[in-house]
């Protein structure tokens, strides 16, 4: 039915023994990845989410445990996002200062009325989508979203969006 997966097999083995091997790096790659990809426009310029969906099935091809490399993803996107947010904070004046924000006086009012009706869950709904995942934590620091409800919401919803990219190419792989 699937002539080509058959085909896959020495291109598996030969990924998951690359893997093995360079299991120690693993980690540390996932991790810096995860991190730049949540750092506000960076992710613009970097493929991550198709790297990391590849890590699954990297790891579903080596038998590597999983584990270590899920925490390792969940806290570099957390603590990019965190980097992000605090960024916003910081810089939020600039921001309301701006051009842009002068040539669209309402842009900024629409976001805080954004954050002030979804509150943290829109941290979680964002991290699903692409663009959004490295802009809304920036602008919930810009817009002022509280530090607590915002921290909440981006640690659960890094391990769930880590997980939710790990898993369909770990799963693939184990069945191929």
């Amino acid at each position: 039915m699937f002539p080509y997966v058959a085909d896959l097999g020495p291109y598996a083995a030969a990924v998951g023994e690359l893997i093995q091997e360079a299991e120690g790096w693993l980690t540390t790659i996932a991790f810096i990845l995860a991190f730049v990809k949540s750092l506000p426009f960076i992710p613009l310029l970097i493929p991550g989410t198709a790297l990391l969906i590849g890590i699954g099935f990297s790891i579903g091809a080596s038998g590597v445990d999983i584990t270590p490399v899920w925490i390792a993803i969940s806290a570099g996107a957390a603590l990019g996002d965190w980097v992000s947010y605090w960024l916003g904070r910081r810089f939020a004046h600039v921001v309301h200062d701006s051009r842009l924000a002068r040539r669209y006086p309402d842009l900024l009012p629409r976001g805080e009325a954004f954050f002030q009706r979804w509150g943290a869950l829109s941290i979680v709904l964002c991290r699903f989508f692409g663009p959004l995942r490295a802009t809304v934590p920036f602008v919930s620091g810009v817009c002022g979203l509280r530090v607590v409800p915002f921290q909440v919401a981006n640690w659960f919803s890094a391990f769930l969006w880590s997980a939710t990219l790990l898993s369909p190419g770990i799963l693939a792989m184990k069945h191929l």
